[in-house]
């Protein structure tokens, strides 16, 4: 296994860190509660004897299971050799006491007396002021630093470059988390953010590094261009080793859900290392991520000129979760995403076609008219050529 610096912590991690949202269950739905815990509790243990030592898991991953396999897992002497990480879930809060709710649990479930590595899951612009500030939670979280039942603190991210700068910016934080990989790279905290991080002496752990399992099985042209450059290179290498060339990457999280997976993953980490890419193959990255660009169905570049929407639609989103379905060649993923996680007043099926938001849209989109397609292909299932 290769060891990384950890920002300014005087700990090397190994560049693989065992994530685990998504375990192996019984019933094959990757969210399910269901895990199978011996097959699960199998997986991490080899990764920790091959040097595996940090494992990463949250309140409220596989319905609140995973953290009670984890704490399984380190049992029989493994607790000494792996780095624990937690989430508190700041999404659930309801009153400042909750953080102390939380933690208490989570140390039973993971049945520790300390977690090495806790963060505040999630945090955005909305959570940071009404949540973290208004509940004064990083006092809590330093006092439970002080009782010895957190080493570390910090918090995983998804927003924008803007609101993950004010956050590092806000409290002098341990460590952070971010949402990265070769297609990310200005979403989210992005290139610009991982730098902002590192320069301020912060250790960065990666999550998504396959973005959902997105980049795990790309279209058939984009493996044919892989393949060609290095016919040994599966496209998970190609995405893992992007990551670990960075220096400023301190470990890159994999949720695994397979024995195989675990073996091919430590596989490339062990042939990993800070500028191991040839300028070559940064090229070739290069070239991959934008023949996955070319594929965008709507020329939207979420700038939001379009918002707000008089009708509450989320434009920007809408368009997002579209393209991605394409790009990625995921309809499945991208419907699942529409219908679950975006309301229905939110969604483009509540266009009214007003036309308003396509006066402010720099890119001459003609909302009005993607709108119905959009809604027909992730709202009612019917595929591109019926919508056009």
């Amino acid at each position: 296994m290769q060891y990384r610096k950890f920002g300014r912590l005087d700990w090397q991690v190994s560049a693989l860190g065992f994530g685990a949202m998504r375990l192996p269950t019984t019933d094959g739905s990757p969210a399910s509660e269901n895990i199978d815990e011996e097959e699960a509790i199998g997986m991490m243990r080899y990764a920790f004897d091959r040097g595996v030592n940090y494992v990463d898991t949250a309140w409220p991953y596989h319905n609140g299971r995973s953290e009670v396999v984890v704490g399984k897992a380190l049992q029989d002497g493994y607790r000494d050799k792996v780095k624990l990480a937690t989430k508190s879930p700041i999404r659930f809060y309801k009153q400042a006491d909750d953080f102390e709710r939380f933690l208490t649990e989570q140390l039973t479930r993971l049945q520790t007396e300390k977690i090495d590595f806790y963060l505040l899951h999630g945090l955005n612009k909305n959570s940071w002021e009404n949540v973290v500030l208004k509940y004064d939670l990083l006092k809590k979280a330093e006092a439970a630093k002080e009782d010895g039942r957190i080493q570390y603190l910090g918090f995983s991210f998804h927003d924008d470059l803007e609101a993950f700068k004010e956050i590092v910016d806000g409290h002098p934080w341990d460590f952070c988390q971010i949402q990265y990989n070769y297609m990310d790279i200005e979403n989210q905290a992005g290139t610009a953010g991982l730098k902002y991080a590192a320069s301020k002496g912060l250790p960065v752990v990666i999550m998504e590094p396959l973005l959902g399992g997105k980049l795990v099985k790309p279209p058939q042209d984009i493996r044919e261009l892989m393949q060609a450059a290095d016919p040994t290179r599966s496209p998970v290498d190609w995405a893992l080793h992007w990551l670990w060339n960075q220096p400023e990457v301190s470990v890159v999280l994999s949720g695994m859900s397979t024995m195989e997976q675990v073996r091919q993953n430590i596989a490339a980490a062990e042939k990993s290392g800070v500028n191991s890419l040839s300028e070559e193959e940064l090229q070739l990255m290069a070239a991959v991520r934008q023949r996955f660009l070319a594929k965008t169905a709507i020329p939207c570049t979420g700038c939001a000129y379009c918002m707000p929407c008089p009708n509450n639609v989320e434009i920007p989103r809408n368009f997002k979760i579209y393209n991605e379905g394409f790009m990625y060649d995921d309809l499945t993923g991208a419907r699942s995403t529409y219908q679950r996680f975006l309301r229905e007043a939110a969604r483009a099926g509540s266009c009214v076609a007003c036309r308003i938001c396509e006066e402010q849209c720099p890119q001459e989109i003609a909302i009005s008219e993607w709108m119905p397609k959009v809604h027909a292909v992730l709202g009612e299932g019917r595929d591109y050529e019926q919508a056009e």
